[in-house]
Formats: structure tokens, sequence, C-alpha cells
């Protein structure tokens, strides 16, 4: 099969160089057509380290801005030739790719209905990181509000976030996916069309896999395929993270209606209020947005 790489940059260049070191060996059993480098006007030398790939098919494109990680992703599609290719794969620049990793996804994108496949994601000393979504409900929002979203994802289907490990042993469907690693079939790219730039970061991905589920393409995870993503900003910058809260709640509006998307609002409102109360700076800075979203979104 063959398969594009897109690369979407902010001042990445400090990880963007692993990143591209690793692409070469973990394309064995593919063919890696092309690999955009598509920047949001960094302030680095994201683009050099870029040229600097010779062994690599490497396209940069400079948006110009910074303009959000969707519209990065569409750009970096726009500079390909879909009508030479099987895949694209979206990649951030902080992951590093394991030997012959995309090629288990390639495979499983062959069968019927697949329009989106995801690896089994690491962080750096190789412990899981939990990167599988089942479908957020009301009634999730409110669990993960009484006990945490970490806790209730181990018990059955109770929370959003995937955390049991036992759940990442086997391949399955899942409702959406962490958009560090994505590969996307290229009939599913034609029908879905471009990201939702509303969403300049975070539910972006969420949004586009929803989207694909409902013109009747799966989110399928291979656990065959390994990445290493060192991530994490969300977790311990206040203002990401409460970009995520305010826009994962604008989604959840946006397609269920204004009756359950206040439902909603208002069970993350709680949950991150007793985290505030508790001393969480994160959940102080999420309680605030949720409040006055203009304090986050762009």
């Amino acid at each position: 099969m063959r398969v594009a790489v897109v690369i979407v940059t902010y001042n990445s260049a400090d990880v963007l160089e692993g990143c591209l070191a690793s692409l070469a060996e973990g394309a064995r059993g593919v063919e890696l057509a092309a690999v955009v480098v598509a920047d949001n006007a960094s302030a680095d030398d994201c683009l050099t380290v870029a040229k600097r790939a010779a062994d690599l098919p490497v396209i940069t494109v400079q948006l110009g801005r910074n303009a959000g990680y969707a519209a990065a992703i569409n750009a970096g599609v726009d500079a390909l030739d879909l009508d030479d290719l099987d895949a694209v794969y979206v990649i951030n620049p902080d992951c590093r790719l394991r030997p012959g990793s995309i090629a288990p996804l390639a495979e499983s994108l062959r069968e019927p209905g697949r329009g989106i496949a995801v690896p089994y994601m690491v962080n750096p000393d190789g412990s899981l990181q939990p990167s599988l979504r089942r479908m957020p409900t009301v009634g999730r929002a409110v669990v993960e509000a009484v006990i945490g979203g970490a806790l209730a994802g181990r018990l059955g289907r109770l929370g959003e976030l995937v955390t049991d490990p036992r759940e990442y042993e086997r391949p399955g469907a899942f409702a959406w996916a962490t958009g560090a690693a994505m590969l996307m079939s290229v009939p599913a790219l034609r029908e879905l069309g471009p990201w939702d730039e509303s969403f300049f970061l975070y539910s972006e991905e969420t949004e586009f896999c929803l989207r694909a589920a409902d013109r009747g393409w799966l989110t399928w995870y291979e656990p065959a395929s390994v990445i290493e993503h060192i991530g994490g900003d969300s977790g311990v910058d206040p203002r990401l993270a409460a970009l995520l809260i305010v826009n994962k709640v604008r989604l959840f509006r946006r397609r269920r209606g204004r009756v359950a998307g206040t439902a909603y609002f208002l069970a993350v409102l709680t949950g991150e209020g007793a985290r505030a109360l508790a001393g969480r700076k994160i959940s102080k800075a999420s309680f605030a947005a949720l409040l006055r979203p203009s304090r986050v979104l762009p």
C-alpha cells in the first residue's frame, strides 16, 4: 500500500528530527510516497529540520500563521495527490514510530467499512498511554465528574477514556481515539472531506471520527502497531487543559442539541468545580473557561 505521512508542526524543531528519523523504519512493509510537514508559522527552524531529511520524500507547507491543528492537516492533505495513495497517516511531531508500525494499520484498512486506524500508544518509558475513547454521553460525564475519568475508564464501560490495559490487548472498533497518530483511508478522506477548522486545538479528531461513524466508517484500533508519543501538554498547561474541556463541551452541544448539551455542560462543570475546590490548578482554569469560553477560544 502507498501511504503518505502528514506532520503538523508549531515550534517543534526539538522533537521533529526524531520523528522524521523514525519514519523510514516505521514504514517498512508499505511504500512511503510522501512526507508532508505542515507548519503553523513556527518561530524556530522546523522547516529547516524537515528539509535536512534528504532520505525522505519531504514536502514542506507553510501556513503563514498559527491556524490550528485541523487547518494544518487540511493543508497537508491538499499538498498530496490522493489519486496516487491508499492512506494518509497524520502524526504529531513528538511521535516516534516503531519499526514496521504503519503496515498493520494499513492492512487493517483493507477490511470494508474501516476508514480510520489507530495504533497502540506508549509513553517514552514504554508504558501504556491511554488513547482510546468510548462515545461521549451525559451519563459518562456524570460518572467522570463523581469518580474521575481514570477510574471510570476501568469500571466496565462507565468512562469515556479507556484506561483498562486489558482493553488494549486486542484489536477492535472504538468511537474515537487520540489524534496524535491516525491513519485514514483515501476513500474515507474523500467522502468525509476536510477536518473541522472551527476546533483550533482538541476535539477536531473527535469530530472527525464521529462524523466518520455517521457515514458508516469505523475507527479501528490495531495493537500490532506501536507508536511512542511524548505528549502531555494538556495535562500540565492550564490554558491547554481548559481549551480541551471547552471544546469537548462545544462539540457535544453541537452534535446532541441544547437540552443534552446543557446537561453535559453541567456535569463537566460540576466535576471541574469539585476538583478546583480541591486545589487542582488545571481544573480551576477549566472551570473558569467553561463559564467564560472566550478566555481560551482563539
